[in-house]
């Protein structure tokens, strides 16, 4: 191929899905020169699979973004159709937000960010050569013949990276909907030393609206008060979503074209998510289930197009016909888009440190499902911070990391990077050993200064931040030092919700930390008539319900960042250590953990290992 140079870059972000879009966002904000590389500018920020935001675990890492600069969460605001909060009758650790979005108006808007912001960028330009030398990388090369020279180079190639669709026994290379893939890539990748794993996703069918029986279906309302990511003034829900089921008729026509499945028949190769199965695979799977929830949902306000969650498939399409037709509700319905399976390569995210940079590979980032992740939210989490890391790169500052103890997105990287998966990864509310401490609500106090620091978030919004923490530490002491007097109200109450009358006052704090009893009724015993901000009060009735827990839990933190802070100097030889059994001397010869908390998290490596390299540790000094 002929090439040019073309303009030298600071950062060159190849993909515009959602792990490319913050991190050139990020990357450009922080002042490095950014380029943004997509094979299409109609589908920045497209979301192939179902055009939501949010969810359980992944609200966690929305509100996460948000909280550090990122951009994510105000689109999903801006572009509602409508917000629930999951989970809001179990405790505050696993209450998770979820919206539904306009799918074409996230697009739009995401683009607009993109192509108003200093120091970026947008190509439309198909990326199929990372170069690189002994040093590093050095730029990116383009269909055209056109040489990027870059310092940093982020990988954000979503499901594109080797796309194959596959439905029933027609299958061909694509990337999501129907796009181009990037197939001269994958051997490039392969040159510099790039080690790729084959994954797998899917997607339902979409259809008409029009013909859809609603009668027969569950209406499904947003909060009747939203909540919208990072607090933001509220606005109303636009449209309702419905639930369907499927039955016995439907399981029928799917046992008896299995056989037909790509999923069974082996035309398929890569490993699907195991929490996002399709529907075959659901009904093979929990064969004692009689019936499986089907979630329809709304693309966009000036669509017809509706979203079948629950009915993922790659079964042939008039088998996928005959399913959704017998299903209650939508006997009618008329498809407009096939459900499908995607094959595509991504790398093994072991080869990445926590900054996301690959290990033997300098200024060489990865991000989103690249690494081996599943998800919008998983996906613009790790393009945020390999966006951060590749700007710092660039202008010689120390790198940022977050851990397990701070956030989800710190949980996230250390599994993938510790860990590896064997299956596109998703984030779960279950995977963090802090729940307690990594609640939505608290997102903000955590991270925000973070934000701060490092240039992502407005001094204007900073001060927005300050101002909440003062009201809110204001309140908590008021709580914890001031009584309600003794009353026949307050006895009153206490009867009504099952506790004893006292006859006596009580500090608000102890009154508030019984479990019937919420921060409301204190308001009203105390006789304050001020009008409180709704997010203001429940962040304080949290921190005073669940002061013990969260006591012990920080207790927790303490201990083992004791491990997170003895490094492991990166010239030690694993193999040469006395007492490290094989596996755990190879496993972290071949990983090189920063330090011993990683260690310890790495499979293979046992407590025993760990006490060996302690002692070791303590030797070499």
């Amino acid at each position: 191929m002929q090439k040019y140079i073309s303009e030298q870059l600071d950062v060159a972000v190849i993909g515009a899905g959602h792990a490319g879009l913050e991190a050139a966002l990020a990357s450009a904000r922080m002042g490095a020169k950014t380029a943004l590389f997509t094979l299409t500018l109609d589908l920045v920020g497209n979301m192939p699979c179902n055009p939501s935001i949010g969810g359980t675990g992944k609200g966690h890492l929305v509100f996460e973004i948000d909280s550090l600069g990122g951009e994510m969460g105000k689109a999903a605001n801006a572009v509602m159709l409508q917000s629930r909060m999951l989970n809001a009758s179990k405790g505050p650790a696993v209450r998770s937000l979820r919206m539904q979005a306009d799918r074409v108006r996230y697009r739009d808007y995401m683009k607009n960010v993109v192509e108003n912001t200093p120091n970026l960028t947008l190509k439309q330009s198909e990326v199929v050569e990372i170069c690189a030398d002994e040093n590093g990388v050095t730029g990116v090369t383009t269909s055209f013949g056109a040489f990027y020279p870059a310092k940093c180079v982020v990988i954000a190639t979503g499901t594109s990276l080797g796309g194959r669709i596959i439905v029933g026994e027609e299958a061909y290379e694509s990337g999501p909907d129907n796009t181009l893939p990037a197939n001269r890539l994958v051997e490039s990748l392969k040159e510099i030393g790039v080690k790729l794993v084959r994954f797998k996703t899917g997607t339902p069918p979409r259809i008409h609206a029009d013909s859809i029986d609603y009668s027969k279906l569950e209406r499904q309302d947003g909060d009747e008060q939203p909540t919208m990511f990072g607090f933001y003034p509220s606005r109303p829900n636009a449209l309702p979503c419905y639930i369907a089921y499927t039955n016995r008729e439907t399981h029928r026509i799917i046992h008896e074209n299995l056989s037909r499945s790509p999923l069974y028949s082996g035309v398929i190769h890569g490993t699907g998510p195991r929490y996002c199965p399709s529907i075959e695979d659901k009904v093979v799977r929990f064969a004692d289930k009689e019936r499986h929830q089907i979630f329809v949902e709304p693309m966009g306000l000036d669509t017809k197009e509706i979203y079948l969650q629950g009915l993922s498939s790659s079964l042939p399409e008039e088998v996928q016909l005959q399913l959704v037709h017998s299903i209650e509700g939508l006997e009618n319905a008329v498809f407009m888009r096939t459900a499908y399976a995607i094959e595509y390569d991504c790398c093994d995210p072991l080869q990445l440190s926590s900054t996301l940079e690959f290990r033997d590979i300098n200024g060489l980032f990865g991000a989103g499902q690249f690494n081996g992740s599943s998800g919008y939210e998983e996906a613009a989490a790790q393009g945020l911070i390999a966006g951060i890391n590749a700007a710092l790169k660039v202008k010689g500052l120390p790198p940022f990391t977050l851990s397990r103890s701070e956030s989800y997105i710190g949980t996230l990287i250390d599994d993938l990077v510790t860990k590896g998966t064997n299956e596109p990864y998703r984030i779960m509310t279950s995977r963090s050993e802090y729940r307690l401490l990594l609640r939505q609500d608290n997102s903000q106090t955590r991270l925000m200064p973070k934000g701060y620091e490092i240039g992502l978030v407005s001094q204007e919004r900073y001060e927005e931040f300050l101002n909440f923490e003062a009201k809110l530490q204001e309140m908590i002491y008021s709580l914890e030092h001031q009584s309600i007097k003794a009353s026949k109200e307050l006895d009153d109450l206490l009867e009504e919700r099952g506790y004893p009358r006292t006859g006596e006052g009580i500090v608000k704090a102890e009154l508030l930390k019984r479990p019937d009893i919420t921060i409301a009724d204190v308001i009203r015993l105390s006789g304050d008539t001020t009008d409180y901000d709704i997010n203001l009060l429940a962040r304080a009735e949290t921190e005073i319900k669940y002061s013990g827990y969260i006591k012990r839990q920080l207790a927790e933190v303490a201990r083992f960042s004791k491990l997170e802070e003895k490094q492991l100097p990166e010239d030690i030889d694993y193999t040469q250590i006395r007492g490290l059994r094989l596996e755990a001397a190879q496993k972290l010869q071949k990983l090189r953990p920063e330090n011993i908390g990683r260690a310890s998290r790495i499979s293979g490596v046992s407590p025993s290992d760990i006490s060996v390299l302690l002692i070791y540790l303590a030797q070499r000094r």
